[in-house]
């Protein structure tokens, strides 16, 4: 990682003013001499100030022909939520941001829990599916199930393991209120925030499996973070309300992450592909040693939109050179990195 991507993915927290003085004395200087991150900066600092100003009473608001959209609404209520990302470390924060934004859609689901969302989920399943999506790594740090019959099975496959504790928890919480499901997948995301996993970087690095997949802890916050963030853009889809994708800090956190994994499952033998995602960066998937056979690139969300299936392969906006199966190699690869 370069120092541009060190500064990056610390300008969330500059913009709160929750940086170390040596992160200070890292970030001050870079933005002096580097465009894109002060303009990214100076994005962030206006949008924390939008969040600390008083909200506009409706009165206020017509009276000053201000229309307050679905997602001004939701800026407003994510202001007392901003402090739980920023007091945990980085790699958490991504998390800590999208149980927020899930947070502030909550009231607008009141009413509604029978909309039909994804899968066959309506809008009180899909909260019962997040219920059930954090309650591996739950358990893997110490916290407490919320729903019985929890467990961890170390032989089981772990894709017919996930569906079927994702189907009890959904029956289980189909026999309590909807209040009652949000209650527990907020109490659990609250105790897994409060793990000293989510606030120190060194304890996190250690290695654990979850879902199948053995990753640093670190990698495991950002993969809930991801998951939490796509399913409330569902709930948000179904319900009409533009939900905002995440800040570019954590956006392209998720990005690194989903490129890792995604240069794993290609492996070494794949035809080489320049791939890049616009505003960022560009890697070679694929074999290492051979000439690059084709270029693609994605717009940052609807990469992670693909690595969540919520684009085929065939329907995701792309710009795309060269061999065209090996272009197709990466994006059907990408979307069958979904479990979601």
């Amino acid at each position: 990682m370069t120092d541009h991507d060190d500064v990056r993915d610390l300008l969330a927290a500059w913009a709160f003013g929750a940086l170390e003085p040596a992160e200070e004395q890292t970030v001050r200087p870079h933005l002096a001499a580097c465009e894109s991150c002060a303009t990214e900066a100076a994005r962030l600092r206006a949008t924390v100030r939008l969040l600390d100003a008083p909200p506009l009473e409706p009165a206020e608001a017509a009276g000053n022909g201000v229309v307050v959209s679905p997602l001004d609404a939701l800026l407003t209520r994510a202001r007392g939520t901003r402090s739980a990302a920023a007091s945990v470390a980085r790699h958490a924060a991504p998390y800590a941001a999208a149980v927020a934004g899930l947070g502030a859609l909550l009231p607008e689901l009141a009413g509604r829990w029978s909309t039909p969302v994804v899968h066959d989920w309506d809008v009180h399943a899909t909260v019962a599916h997040l219920l059930a999506a954090d309650e591996h790594l739950a358990l893997r740090l110490g916290v407490g199930a919320r729903v019985p019959g929890a467990r961890i099975d170390e032989d089981a496959e772990w894709g017919a393991a996930w569906e079927r504790r994702t189907a009890e928890v959904i029956a289980h919480e189909y026999g309590r209120t909807p209040e009652e499901t949000v209650a527990a997948w907020s109490a659990q995301a609250s105790d897994l925030l409060a793990t000293p996993y989510a606030r120190d970087p060194e304890l996190a690095a250690g290695t654990s499996l979850s879902m199948g997949v053995r990753l640093p802890v670190t990698e495991h916050f950002l993969v809930r973070g991801f998951e939490a963030w796509i399913h409330t853009d569902d709930l948000g889809r179904a319900l009409g309300i533009a939900v905002p994708p995440p800040p570019e800090e954590h956006l392209w956190q998720l990005v690194r992450l989903a490129v890792r994994i995604l240069g794993g499952a290609l492996g070494a033998d794949a035809p080489p592909v320049l791939f890049a995602v616009e505003g960022g960066e560009e890697w070679v998937l694929g074999s290492q040693s051979d000439p690059v056979t084709a270029e693609l690139t994605l717009d940052p969300v609807d990469f992670c939109l693909l690595v969540g299936g919520r684009y085929t392969p065939d329907a995701v906006p792309r710009n795309a050179t060269g061999d065209a199966a090996a272009v197709r190699n990466v994006l059907e690869r990408t979307a069958s990195l979904s479990w979601l």
